[in-house]
């Protein structure tokens, strides 16, 4: 089954934040939806330009709208001092007049499995309709301070200390006190003690969740 149907992904704007693959999923989604309709990808934080699709700077809609009348994929964006891509000018609400369906990342990571977000985080537009977290696999079991971005935070609101072990029941308890999302996917998972452990996670989500390793086009669903 497709990423995007696990997942349920629909008409309009879905935000995915957290760490531990936020990109490759936003891509991932991206070629699946493609294959139905117009993929506009954008950021209200960071990213850097994409190699395989399009990109369209400063963007106006009559230059999207052309774009998008020959290609099923398009990332929008203004281009930062740090060669990246930041938020385009126009609003979500109007981008989803212009393609079927709209992804967003929404926050960073620093690379890093695991996250605490901090009150400016993340940036969800309010025309959003589903809000994905991702997480990665391999923070489980290992310490705070060196799986997760904003650990002295993550450790406070999981009511534990930064040197103790990301066990599920940690996260779960993070991710319930933050609740951003509306479904998670646990990426990373390679090998059998990673799906117990994600297994076990999901169990405690009480969310529709997804698990596998989205660098091999592998996922599930877990919850």
């Amino acid at each position: 089954m497709h990423c995007c149907d696990l997942l349920k992904i629909q008409r309009g704007a879905t935000a995915l934040i957290g760490g531990g693959g936020k990109t490759t999923l936003l891509y991932t989604l991206g070629r699946e939806l493609a294959a139905r309709g117009t993929v506009l990808i954008l950021t209200t934080t960071h990213i850097f330009p994409p190699s395989h699709i399009p990109v369209l700077l400063g963007a106006e809609e009559q230059a999207i709208a052309a774009v998008l009348g020959t290609h099923r994929q398009l990332c929008i964006g203004t281009m930062d001092r740090h060669a990246k891509l930041s938020a385009p000018s126009l609003p979500v609400s109007r981008l989803c007049t212009l393609a079927d369906y709209v992804l967003i990342e929404a926050d960073g990571s620093r690379g890093l499995p695991l996250k605490a977000h901090d009150a400016h985080e993340p940036v969800i537009p309010p025309a959003c309709g589903q809000t994905i977290l991702v997480l990665g696999a391999s923070g489980l079991g290992r310490p705070i301070a060196e799986a997760a971005h904003r650990p002295a935070l993550y450790a406070a609101r999981a009511g534990c200390s930064e040197q103790d072990i990301a066990t599920p029941e940690i996260v779960a308890h993070l991710l319930k006190a933050e609740g951003l999302h509306d479904r998670v996917f646990i990426n990373q998972i390679e090998t059998a003690v990673d799906r117990i452990q994600a297994q076990a996670l999901a169990r405690l989500l009480h969310c529709p969740t997804v698990g596998g390793a989205l660098q091999k086009e592998e996922w599930e669903c877990l919850f």
